[in-house]
């Protein structure tokens, strides 16, 4: 391609063009759909189907949030099936709960967990592939681990579904000088401190061919190509300089008088109140990447949404408080269900074990067992029968295969996101439902990028680089973790995963517009065309050192997730106008016979939000319903 499009020419012709389809009553996703050019190439293994969410899961959803199946049909299949807890949803909190149910229940008790994805896991999944004889692993959406006090309930957690050795060992260097720093997860920037990362200035700021600034921290930014004032407050932020006169004091509990503070204002309004910042440089240089766990930019999220992670009191080594397995948290989910289901996975209950072994898919819905996985299960419908608090029972619905199933239960934990939980469950209370309708959730692609070696990284000298314009944001060379599966050591010449985060933020528009916006501009996008522009944007930024696209890039998964984030807009937490929170209705009692768990209600997205969600939902089912 001699002339290659911008980002701005590509949406507004994509755009045009879905306009037209809309018109004939097509949407983006039919155009993409014909041949499903929306999916694009999996990988290799067992999570070679389940890259994000396909085309068929997306079928799936789309048939609920549309009322495809309102009323139900004639047809629906009973199973004859009648459980004591249904979980819906196969992600961190539908395992968890399934663990803490069994781990509650009489010996006789069952309980089935509905999972709409072709494998367990949720966004914590992995993708694998097969580079040159060697067998390469990213994450797909759910990444950090932290490490806990050896006494507090995560930590026993841990422990008992296999992770023994809290802390994690990494790869160690075996390449030339100079000896780079290497970042531990892919959002650390551990280059940025020793003067070995870069910021690639392109088109947008008056760059014809663009332009790398090396070691931004050490030289002060001189270089860029911003004024000298946005040099200041950026070179502030960058040094964790505060304007304020008292120091910055961080919450110390949930809903004190700090956090309860931080909730009533966005996060922007606190950066610029904390660090002198205008509004131009939060949303020019800090958006989306700051506020990026949360999905949007800091002009959309309260300004707890920052914090809020901090409340589960991580226990920091020497470099910091954030690990990550190769995979992601795909292995806390494969030692969820190897605890669970010891069949399903062979070999010993540890990470090695879960890392080195390959599910046994048949074990995980086998006749007779306590706890069952049933996967490509997609949930349609949920509703007691008769008066909710008079039932003794609850009908659940789900689609598989083209056929709708019945099965029943005595309790019942939503574990599955809000965009679904809001639509399947049938006799939802107005209050609950208006209080899922303050949920807001934005989506984010991981598009994870297979090179054969990473030499044009170490020729600039760098481990990790930050952009401002195009595809994503930053990425990073990651030393892995340990597992059993990986080389003991790397270098250059590694064949590595550089793993591309595509946030969707439009600074300015509602919280729930800028999730809107940024679901129909993934989905509109065929795969074909992101990989098109992840190519010419390595090259544009990389040629220059020996990149060739062709030769390097040994293949590019993209995992699209519509609703990756919650993303909490100012008096998410905490309420607001002395109304409670949304997210209270929801978490302090069942509503009849169902619970609701996810980490959504946490209103932030930590693996170790989903399992304490988990655990209250299942508590309280036992408590107050099946008791």
């Amino acid at each position: 391609m001699e002339n290659p499009i911008t980002r701005r020419d590509f949406l507004g012709s994509t755009l045009l063009a879905s306009g037209a389809a809309l018109l004939t009553g097509v949407t983006p996703l039919d155009l993409l759909a014909e041949n499903d050019n929306l999916t694009g190439y999996g990988g290799v293994g067992e999570y070679r189907n389940s890259n994000g969410n396909t085309l068929d899961v997306l079928r799936a959803g789309h048939s609920i949030r549309d009322g495809l199946y309102d009323p139900l049909p004639q047809d629906v299949i009973d199973t004859g099936e009648t459980c004591d807890c249904v979980i819906v949803g196969g992600g961190i909190s539908g395992l968890a709960a399934a663990l803490f149910f069994q781990r509650q229940a009489g010996p006789q008790m069952k309980c089935l967990i509905l999972e709409n994805h072709p494998i367990f896991g949720g966004e914590a999944k992995q993708n694998e592939f097969a580079v040159d004889g060697k067998r390469l692993i990213a994450h797909q959406g759910s990444a950090i681990y932290q490490l806990q006090y050896p006494h507090s309930f995560l930590a026993h957690f841990y422990d008992s579904i296999g992770l023994k050795a809290p802390k994690l060992t990494y790869q160690k260097w075996a390449g030339p000088s100079p000896k780079l720093t290497l970042s531990r997860t892919p959002y650390e920037a551990a280059g940025l401190a020793v003067g070995q990362y870069g910021f690639w200035f392109g088109t947008e700021f008056g760059q014809k061919s663009g332009v790398w600034l090396i070691d931004p921290l050490g030289k002060k930014l001189e270089g860029a190509p911003v004024s000298q004032g946005t040099r200041t407050e950026w070179l502030r932020w960058l040094k964790g300089g505060s304007v304020q006169e008292k120091p910055f004091q961080h919450p110390k509990v949930e809903g004190d008088d700090i956090s309860r503070y931080l909730d009533s204002i966005t996060l922007e309004q606190h950066y610029m109140e904390r660090f002198g910042l205008s509004r131009e440089t939060v949303r020019s240089f800090l958006s989306p990447v700051e506020g990026g766990g949360s999905g949007l930019g800091p002009d959309a999220l309260s300004a707890y949404s920052d914090y809020a992670f901090e409340m589960l009191h991580p226990l920091a080594d020497e470099t910091g408080t954030d690990q990550m397995f190769p995979g992601g948290n795909a292995t806390i989910a494969r030692l969820m269900v190897k605890t669970l289901i010891p069949a399903a996975i062979a070999g010993p209950n540890s990470v090695e074990g879960v890392c080195r072994n390959r599910v046994q898919l048949s074990a995980l819905d086998a006749p007779g067992s306590k706890a069952r996985i049933r996967l490509s299960s997609t949930v349609i419908s949920v509703q007691h029968e008769g008066e909710a608090d008079k039932s003794n029972s609850v009908t659940i619905v789900y689609l598989r295969d083209g056929k709708l199933y019945r099965v029943k239960a005595q309790s019942v934990v939503l574990a599955g996101g809000n965009w679904t939980s809001k639509h399947i469950v049938k006799d939802l209370p107005t209050a609950h439902r208006d209080a899922y309708d303050q949920f807001y959730r934005s989506p984010c692609m991981m598009a994870n990028v297979a090179v054969r070696n990473w030499r044009f990284l170490h020729r600039m000298g760098i481990s990790g680089c930050r952009w401002f314009e195009g595809i994503g944001n930053y990425m990073e060379v990651c030393k892995l973790a340990l597992t059993g599966i990986e080389s003991p050591t790397i270098g250059p010449d590694s064949p590595v995963v550089l793993s591309v985060k595509v946030l969707y933020s439009y600074p300015g528009e509602p919280t729930e517009e800028q999730g809107n916006k940024g679901r129909r501009e993934m989905m509109s996008t065929s795969f074909k065309d992101y990989e098109t522009r992840i190519r010419e944007q390595f090259t544009e930024m990389f040629a220059g050192t020996g990149f060739d696209a062709q030769r390097d890039i040994a293949g590019i998964i993209l995992n699209r997730w519509g609703h990756a984030y919650l993303s909490p807009q100012p008096g998410f937490f905490f309420g607001r106008e002395g109304k409670p929170a949304a997210r209270e209705i929801l978490r302090n009692a069942p509503f009849g016979r169902t619970a609701f768990a996810n980490t959504d209600l946490a209103g932030a997205m930590d693996h170790r939000f989903s399992i304490l969600e988990a655990k209250r939902a299942v508590g309280q089912l036992f408590d107050q319903v099946l008791s």
